[in-house]
């Protein structure tokens, strides 16, 4: 007898797929999470603010914004931060073009020292160039001799917001170079482009968006200064560019206000202080949103 072969059944298909596994929605509960974990946050930004303006009636700011004395610190503060932001300018964006294609022996130390003054308190760093300049040192004898003090004048608060500010442009001229490809250049070298000009005109124009926050970053540091300024400028008298009267710096002006027990003075000035800071980083977003920045919309945040 031969093999008995089982009926097969005629139009029976393929065996039905197994259902899929039900998929747990999300995306309403990632996006929550993120809106109060944000809102948190914002909180924590907004609300010492509102506290601030709540304790500076509208009469104090006007007094405030009158006053000569707080016209003279605010002078002084911009004009020194702005000459800080000019040391970075020439000192800093090469030095973070070298570490982005230069590779050399110590790299790796001279990173870390560019980074160190954004971690080490800046009451040590007013220490250490008190120490560095104090009456009766080389460098202070030298300084004087050449018409450049330090000490308690315009430019010991330029060396201090120096020290503190220029590594946010360093490190972010480093990054900004880093992350130009290397075959754009390249394209532009086989172009007959020399190493000056594919910088002026290639590496530096896709860099700059990335030099600009960082410029942003450093000048902000610069104005909020105060341990290093407490040390070894608490007081400007004049000298070099500053022929004003005696002042201080807008920190240590709020500063000095709020030891004496002006509280509501230095809550005038703080809030005045707010709101100028407020209205340049406004000018800036208006400058991206207008076209009158070098970049578009949304790829710089101040």
């Amino acid at each position: 007898m031969g093999e008995s072969i089982p009926p097969v059944s005629l139009g029976a298909g393929p065996p039905p797929p197994s259902p899929a596994p039900r998929r747990l929605r999300t995306g309403p509960l990632w996006l929550a999470l993120q809106v109060v974990l944000s809102g948190s946050l914002l909180l924590l930004f907004v609300v010492p603010i509102v506290a601030l303006f709540a304790s500076a009636p509208f009469h104090d700011l006007v007094s405030a914004s009158r006053s000569a004395d707080v016209r003279a610190a605010l002078w002084l503060t911009f004009f020194s931060s702005g000459m800080a932001v000019l040391a970075a300018v020439v000192f800093g964006i090469p030095m973070g073009y070298l570490l982005a294609r230069r590779t050399f022996p110590g790299r790796s130390i001279l990173e870390s020292l560019v980074a160190l003054p954004v971690v080490v308190p800046h009451l040590l760093v007013g220490l250490g160039l008190f120490f560095l300049v104090i009456p009766g040192t080389p460098l202070y004898r030298f300084t004087q001799a050449i018409g450049f003090p330090v000490y308690d004048t315009i430019w010991g608060v330029v060396l201090v917001m120096v020290f503190v500010s220029a590594p946010y442009t360093v490190l972010a001229s480093e990054l900004s170079f880093r992350a130009v490809d290397a075959r754009v250049l390249e394209a532009a070298r086989s172009l007959g482009a020399g190493p000056a000009t594919a910088f002026l005109t290639v590496t530096l124009p896709l860099a700059l968006r990335g030099i600009v926050a960082g410029l942003l970053l450093s000048w902000a540091r610069a104005v909020s200064e105060i341990g290093g300024l407490l040390v070894l400028a608490y007081a400007v008298y004049p000298a070099g560019p500053y022929n004003g009267p005696v002042t201080s710096t807008i920190s240590v002006y709020i500063y000095n206000l709020f030891q004496n027990g002006n509280l509501g003075d230095a809550a005038a000035v703080s809030s005045l202080f707010l709101l100028i800071a407020f209205a340049l980083f406004v000018l800036v977003r208006i400058g991206e949103r207008s076209g009158w920045l070098p970049w578009r919309r949304g790829e710089l945040a101040p």
